[in-house]
């Protein structure tokens, strides 16, 4: 049943534990016999040979296990920041996500970004402090930080219970009892009454829960105010409510390596994230009328399902992985892929255990399911039924923002090489292939080194390839900085038909990409116009400074005439691309840089030596603030200025600093610069 059912995702900054915690889940809900360990490349859900070397998280794995008679899908994410777009097309078709924080690093950088993401969709989540044996670790610090860094509202449902320096168990503030977590593999759960030192703590807490909860809900209110027995199965209720409409965060801790309080976050999965049928309808749009509508989560409608992501496997090809959102989807059918509008026979279902695959017969709306066997699909892609088109909105990905060159080795190498780049930008939309013609080199770009360099890893390892790498540049943009018009006269005569189009256009700034029409009278046939357009997409492929690809642009068609034989599609294309690069030379071209958020933690007595090193990096200090004696420092700082950064900052601090950063946004590159 779909109230039994949660989708859920585990999200957060890099090493925080996302993966041990996934391990655990596994263990406990009895999918595995044996906690794989990611610093020893076991894990079951880091499968990839990179991750394993690394010890991190690369791509996506989804897997399903049981509990409490709850079916849980889980998709454990990357928490690096190059590959966020892994964590955009989870929370694009999940319910609800558990955000794992470290009690010692607490609201890191990339914690804030997946936060934000999640914002963006209005997901709900809860709130596991994982690592409370770390030295260092500091409860309050974090769900301070989840208040005033994140501006959520978080719930406090666990304490966490230390004997001298030993993190021993935790209090729920619901049952009121303290819980440990005994043998070997913390699986046998044992439950005590509070410790008299904890009391006066846990009545602090209690009552700022029960405050908190009762604002919510009236029948709370009312007990709480004639100092009646509040009961459990009502507070449950309350936070379920509250955590559904974003209210609260309900905040739990636990040390995941150490096998204590994982049981406890399971429950909180079942108990207060979404089921299918809680989430707001995914909206879809019918194909031949434009409109728009909702789809209920029911299996006997029409299909509608999300392919959200693409995988090359070795053994079975392409697998795409796809939320279904209504109707029913059963293996050897033929539906329609109304983004490609393609008819496609769906060969085989499977459940996914992150590398190993369980073969299935159908699904049904509100689960995830891999897909064998469809030919000609892309992530973002809409399946349906063919005699209901419809298109669910597609996912939003980053663009890339760093560059290199490669070419093969051998001439017989360059086919494959074509091939195997083809196959990973299907998979991944963050990375980009693009072909240099005045160098006549390939070009591959992505969203950052790590990124590119498990991209090259890839291509010798898995796919058998020798090739030559460049040294990593930054992918530019042009933009324009004032309004400029053209008139292009487009003719030429070969004998036979020949070629007429005359066009006059503006080019002026703008945010993104717009084409206004404004002919009138007929003077350009309507359908030529679209030509037009497509040739000032295409002059904005390659802009006139270095060739970089031209954002925030606003062309206007204003005038122009036609010749009723000479005039063609073909004829208007090109002279809407002359006219574009035309206006591109006169509106003032100006490069755009990608800008980088810096974060730096470094012990205090170097803070001056890293402020100055950032400003001599054309950078912008933002703030400094101190966390546990340790020097928090925040900037922006121009992505080509941090090439080899982690050697400098070592170099300055005695290797005792360390940092992170994620692109921000483009601006305007200094001339001088």
């Amino acid at each position: 049943m779909l109230k039994d059912l949660r989708n859920i995702g585990i999200i957060a900054h890099i090493d925080a534990g996302k993966t041990t915690t996934t391990e655990r889940i596994l263990y406990y809900t009895g999918l595995t016999h044996k906690m794989g360990e990611t610093h020893k490349g076991e894990s079951v859900m880091d499968f990839l040979p990179y991750e394993k070397e690394r010890g991190i998280t690369v791509a996506s794995a989804a897997t399903r296990c049981i509990w409490k008679d709850t079916a849980i899908n889980i998709i454990d994410t990357p928490g690096h920041v190059d590959f966020t777009a892994e964590v955009e097309r989870s929370l694009r078709i999940l319910d609800g996500v558990a955000v794992i924080f470290c009690a010692k690093g607490g609201v890191e950088p990339q914690s804030e970004t997946v936060w934000r993401q999640a914002d963006r969709y209005a997901t709900p989540r809860i709130a596991y402090i994982n690592k409370m044996d770390a030295v260092g670790a500091d409860f309050f610090r974090v769900v301070g930080q989840i208040e005033t860094r994140l501006s959520a509202a978080p719930l406090i449902l666990t304490l966490p219970v230390f004997e001298g320096d030993d993190f021993t168990g935790v209090i729920d503030l619901i049952t009121l009892k303290y819980y440990t977590f005994g043998g070997k593999l913390g699986n046998e759960i044992q439950e005590f009454d509070i410790p008299d030192e904890q009391q006066a703590e846990v009545d602090k807490w209690r009552l700022n829960l029960v405050e908190k909860l009762a604002q919510e809900n009236e029948e709370l209110l009312e007990l709480y105010y004639d100092n009646k027995p509040l009961p459990a199965d009502l507070l449950l209720a309350t936070i379920r409510a509250c955590t559904l409409q974003n209210l609260l965060v309900p905040v739990i801790c636990g040390s995941s390596y150490r096998n204590i309080g994982v049981q406890i976050l399971l429950d909180a999965i079942v108990n207060y994230l979404p089921s299918p049928l809680d989430v707001k309808s995914a909206t879809a749009m019918n194909s031949d009328t434009g409109e728009e509508f909702e789809i209920e989560p029911e299996a006997d409608k029409d299909l509608a399902a999300l392919i959200f992501k693409i995988v090359s496997d070795r053994h079975v090809g392409k697998l795409a992985f796809a939320r279904i959102y209504a109707g029913t989807l059963k293996a050897g059918s033929y539906v329609l892929n109304s983004t490609k509008g393609k008819k496609e026979r769906i060969g085989r279902l499977v459940k996914m255990h992150a590398n190993h695959r369980e073969e299935v017969e159908e699904v049904k709306a509100g689960d995830i399911v891999a897909i064998i066997g469809l030919k000609d699909v892309g992530t973002g892609d809409t399946l349906c039924s063919e005699n209901n088109p419809i298109w669910l909105e597609s996912i939003n990905f980053p663009e890339p923002v760093i560059q290199i060159a490669i070419e093969p080795k051998t001439q017989s190498d360059q086919h494959k090489l074509s091939e195997a780049l083809a196959r990973i930008a299907a998979e991944d939309p963050t990375f980009k292939i693009s072909y240099n013609k005045e160098t006549g080199q390939t070009l591959i770009a992505g969203m950052g080194e790590l990124h590119l360099e498990i991209v090259s890893e890839r291509l010798a390892k898995e796919f058998g390839i020798d090739f030559n790498i460049g040294q990593p540049q930054v992918a530019y943009k042009e933009t324009i900085t004032r309004s400029a018009e053209h008139t292009t006269r487009y003719v030429k005569q070969t004998g036979g038909k020949g070629q007429f189009a005359h066009v006059v256009l503006r080019l002026e700034p703008a945010e993104g990409f717009e084409f206004v029409n404004k002919i009138v009278g007929g003077v350009i046939p309507r359908e030529y116009i679209p030509a037009v357009e497509a040739g000032v997409k295409q002059a904005l492929e390659e802009g006139v400074i270095k060739g970089y690809p031209v954002v925030n642009v606003k062309a206007t068609l204003l005038d122009g005439s036609y010749h009723e034989v000479d005039s063609s599609e073909l004829a208007f294309k090109n002279a809407g691309m002359l006219a574009a690069r035309e206006c591109l030379k006169m509106a003032g071209p100006q490069l755009l840089e990608p800008i980088m958020k810096l974060e730096i933690t470094s012990p205090e007595e170097f803070t001056g030596n890293i402020i100055n090193n950032i400003s001599n990096r054309r950078g912008k200090l933002e703030s400094m603030e101190m966390e546990n004696s340790t020097q928090v420092i925040k900037g922006c700082v121009p992505l080509a200025e941090l090439f080899g950064y982690s050697t400098v900052l070592r170099s300055l601090t005695q290797g005792r600093a360390g940092f992170s950063m994620e692109f921000s946004h483009y601006e305007q590159r200094p001339a001088a610069s």
